[in-house]
């Protein structure tokens, strides 16, 4: 019986995860939020490189997952060539499949990114698409208060709007699409999407089709287990994740490694 271990700084992972469930309806997943330590993308690099292998250590030698998602941008950029130096079973992260897309879906060569602090520093995005396409012109914004606003459960009120159009306001008005490039922005997609009207890129999907491609369609099991590890508040990991996921969010464990 086969098991998708799927990992976030905190609830943005959903987004992913959502993605997952569509692609693989009969495998056992195991999520893990690390909301204690969110947002990672605030962090110095090295700090988070060591949270993702405490996390990834977990779920690859404890609970023993067939294949490891990375459902965080900034994890993606820290700590993706070390484990998959570090582990015998597959690692995916999202920054790849977010490029992929945004390349297929620009007509002008001018892509945007949003991103953690972190993220940015890194340079996770503009490695990627410069190793496709040195043509493309790529402006990346750091978005600092979206993480934690949407850990607490994003309210959407008149200062989280200036936010988002604060932020957007930072990138030339000639973009033509917008990758999302932390894996809690889709969960306040729709609000965005109000200030920003062209291509909008959610690597989530792109990421659950590219793990369908390495591990293989989904097998019929009669009961598949989804089972939730937080390291944080799990109440307010519950609410968001419940309503980005639109069902009830059971089986959920509380968990300081």
């Amino acid at each position: 019986m086969r098991t998708i271990g799927v990992f976030d700084s905190g609830v943005g992972g959903i987004s992913v995860l959502k993605e997952i469930l569509k692609e693989f309806p009969y495998d056992n997943i195991i999520y893990f939020g690390d909301s204690l330590h969110a947002p990672y993308g605030d962090r110095e690099i090295e700090e988070i490189r060591a949270l993702c292998l405490k996390v990834s250590d977990f779920l690859v030698y404890e609970k023993k997952v067939d294949v490891l998602v990375i459902a965080c941008n900034t994890a993606t950029g820290a700590a993706m060539t070390i484990m998959r130096e570090r582990y015998r079973v597959p690692v995916i992260g999202v920054v790849e499949n977010g490029v992929k897309e945004g390349i297929r879906e620009t007509k002008n060569k001018r892509i945007g990114v949003i991103a953690t602090p972190a993220t940015i520093k890194m340079n996770v995005y503009l490695k990627e698409f410069n190793q496709i396409d040195k043509t493309l012109k790529i402006y990346q914004v750091k978005c600092p208060l979206f993480v934690e606003l949407i850990e607490k459960g994003w309210i959407d009120n008149e200062e989280s709007c200036q936010l988002i159009k604060t932020y957007l306001n930072n990138l030339p008005k000639n973009i033509d699409t917008l990758i999302l490039g932390c894996t809690h922005y889709p969960l306040i997609k729709k609000y965005i999407k109000r200030y920003f009207t062209k291509k909008i890129i959610d690597p989530a999907k792109e990421t659950a089709k590219s793990l369908k491609l390495i591990i293989g369609e989904s097998k019929y099991i009669e009961k598949r287990e989804i089972k939730f590890f937080v390291s944080g508040d799990t109440q307010k990991f519950k609410k968001v994740a419940q309503e980005f996921l639109e069902t009830t969010v059971d089986n959920i464990v509380n968990i300081i490694l």
